[in-house]
């Protein structure tokens, strides 16, 4: 996308923070330039994420503000719009058999639960990744977003099993 593309986008940041967030996100390889276009004398630049996908390691993610986060989120966001506006532009779009879909869901896990789950996507996806291109082999893109979802209201539990108060009689050191 262009920074005029992701003005429209994002009408509530002014345009100066936009251009200062995407050198940033530039320098830290998060985005890269992947055209540059004389439009009027000025240079337009297209921005994308990058072919090998970007990540933040422990650290930049330790040291990141809020702000920041907020900052990266966008980017990832408008990467996976400007990806999916692109494949949605092509003269023949077939989702089945383009393996096109997107879905969102809430999984109910413990921190152990998460850190197998973790751990389990990372074994099925880690060997895949060092697939080079080549001869029937289509570039897809796989996103994964993953944050605690709200916590249900006390009028959302309602309608759980209610709990039981305890019997007496299977208390420990009873009977």
């Amino acid at each position: 996308m262009t920074t005029h593309d992701l003005v429209a986008l994002l009408p509530d940041i002014p345009q100066a923070t936009l251009y200062r967030h995407l050198a940033t996100l530039v320098k830290a390889g998060l985005i890269e330039v992947v055209e540059e276009r004389k439009i009027r004398g000025a240079v337009e630049r297209v921005y994308a994420l990058p072919a090998h996908g970007a990540t933040l390691d422990a650290a930049a993610l330790a040291s990141a503000t809020p702000q920041d986060h907020a900052r990266y989120f966008t980017a990832f966001v408008s990467s996976l719009l400007s990806e999916f506006s692109r494949y949605l532009a092509r003269g023949r779009i077939d989702f089945a058999a383009d393996g096109v879909g997107y879905q969102q869901l809430v999984l109910h896990l413990t921190d152990a639960e998460l850190v197998k789950f973790a751990a389990d996507l990372n074994q099925v996806i880690g060997p895949l990744l060092g697939n080079e291109p080549g001869k029937g082999r289509v570039p897809r893109l796989l996103a994964t977003i993953l944050l605690p979802a709200d916590q249900p209201t006390a009028s959302d539990t309602t309608q759980e099993t209610p709990e039981r108060e305890e019997d007496p009689s299977t208390r420990e050191g009873s009977g």
